[in-house]
């Protein structure tokens, strides 16, 4: 398995009445890959915060696979399937494990980035995009040209 970018237990809070993982808990492991991945690159909170800059969601999708219980591990990769030329828009696709290797979920997000003061769309500065351009790139990757 590769790009993986969160690696973690499943905890007790995270278990739904039926016990097995609870569906936003898929959501709030796909996000804490997406962080690990942007700081992987070099896009860490410190420089978003100093920029006024931060990544906003339009879409988030999940398709659940297979159940997730109590006590199991998950292993959550991310891959940039998509995105414009200058980077202003982009979907990261996240694909969750269970400790015994089961693809669980697949998470679908589809984003832009903000700057929190004019609370306007923006792109990134050239040195950031740079960054940006190496995040692990799908299979099916399109770059959608301006």
């Amino acid at each position: 398995m590769m790009n993986i970018f969160f690696e973690g237990p499943v905890l007790w809070s995270q278990i739904d009445a039926n016990m097995h993982l609870r569906h936003s808990a898929y959501a709030d492991f796909a996000a804490q890959a997406r962080l690990a991945m942007l700081e992987k690159v070099g896009l860490d909170a410190a420089q978003f915060i100093q920029l006024k800059l931060g990544p906003i969601l339009f879409r988030e999708e999940l398709l659940y696979l297979r159940e997730i219980g109590p006590n199991d591990k998950v292993q959550v990769t991310c891959e940039m399937s998509r995105y414009k030329s200058d980077g202003s828009r982009w979907s990261v696709r996240h694909e969750i494990f269970r400790g015994d290797g089961t693809k669980s979920a697949i998470v679908t997000v589809d984003g832009a980035w903000i700057d929190v003061q004019k609370r306007k769309l923006t792109v990134l500065p050239p040195a950031l995009m740079e960054k940006f351009k190496a995040i692990p790139r799908s299979a099916d990757f399109v770059e959608d040209v301006l």
